[in-house]
């Protein structure tokens, strides 16, 4: 099992990559690099948040593991 600031790491490294490419469909959609930020910013919290708490709700399930 990952040790939890293993997780926050790799949800955080996880999430830049996803800051910068929801930036850059946002840009493209409404032509404002503001706007574009703003939904890339609010999406890459809400995501950090989800993945964490994902990731450790899973680390705790058995299933699949050998």
């Amino acid at each position: 099992m990952d040790r939890p600031i293993r997780t926050v790491a790799k949800a955080v490294c996880w999430q830049m990559l996803g800051l910068i490419s929801m930036g850059l469909i946002g840009l493209v959609f409404t032509g404002s690099l503001t706007q574009g930020a703003g939904i890339a910013l609010s999406g890459a919290v809400t995501g950090l948040a989800t993945y964490v708490v994902h990731e450790r709700v899973w680390a705790r399930i058995g299933w699949g593991r050998i």
